[in-house]
């Protein structure tokens, strides 16, 4: 059997766009139904939803059923060992959150890769379909796909140096972290929060690296991609659970549905 390939870093590598959706319902069967939508990938979230390996390697064996959706996982920390568990599943391409500094961008990459470009530890596990990929040991490292997030004020200063780190195949500015950082917690649509935003996509498809973001305007979300982004997110699962379920109560119980929130993004 031949290892898999990587349809979405292929994607990204081509410059095509992929639309995506998050998803922190942490449940499979939720799943199933974001997964016959049509997006070009689906998040699954392990660092703020209640996610733990079982729930997510459900999850992405959900979304392998339906060909043209990509898995992605986000790790809830960048160290090497809960690296290696979530490659040990099978997932591909990882999330990393938190990353602000072209050192830990290089560590990150190290723990995906085996030896010797790596120290990530070698298993039969699933990711190899306990050695049915008789190469997979050989072939893993070329398919791996290490996206980091940059949603601080020292990554956006450390930028360039983390978009070209060797490695690293694109970089998600996370808009909620990055307005609490600049000092306007909750506000993401703030002139000055945008401006960094817009700038910050600029500077990553320039070091020839995809521009990832998540809002869930759309106005916004084209605005991102006219810059150059290439992999945006536009919408969550559990926030047109949240949206939808209220307008429906409101309608039939004769009350004013809820104002939308003003955080498009998270």
């Amino acid at each position: 059997m031949q290892s898999p390939t990587n349809p979405f870093k292929k994607a990204l590598a081509e410059k095509r766009v992929q639309i995506g959706m998050w998803c922190g319902l942490a449940d499979p069967y939720a799943m199933e139904i974001s997964a016959g939508a049509g997006f070009d990938w689906l998040l699954i979230d392990g660092e703020h939803s209640p996610n733990d390996l079982r729930s997510i390697v459900h999850q992405a064996q959900v979304i392998a059923a339906y060909p043209g959706t990509h898995a992605i996982a986000r790790v809830p920390v960048g160290e090497a060992w809960v690296l290696k568990q979530y490659l040990d599943l099978g997932i591909q391409t990882l999330l990393v959150p938190m990353v602000d500094t072209p050192e830990q961008a290089a560590a990150i990459v190290k723990g995906t890769r085996y030896a010797p470009e790596g120290i990530r530890g070698m298993a039969g596990t699933r990711a190899s379909r306990w050695g049915r990929f008789p190469a997979y040991a050989r072939e893993a490292n070329a398919q791996i796909c290490v996206l980091v997030q940059a949603e601080t004020r020292e990554a956006l200063a450390h930028l360039d140096a983390i978009a070209a780190t060797d490695g690293i195949d694109g970089v998600f500015i996370g808009p909620a972290d990055l307005s609490a950082s600049m000092g306007h917690p909750g506000n993401a649509t703030h002139p000055e929060v945008q401006t960094a935003i817009d700038d910050a996509i600029v500077r990553i498809t320039r070091a020839g690296k995809a521009a990832g973001i998540l809002t869930t305007d759309e106005k916004l979300a084209r605005h991102y991609l006219a810059l150059g982004a290439t992999f945006v997110a536009v919408g969550l699962d559990t926030n047109l659970l949240i949206r939808h379920t209220a307008a429906l109560a409101a309608l039939y119980k004769g009350t004013p549905a809820p104002a939308p929130s003003t955080d498009k993004t998270y």
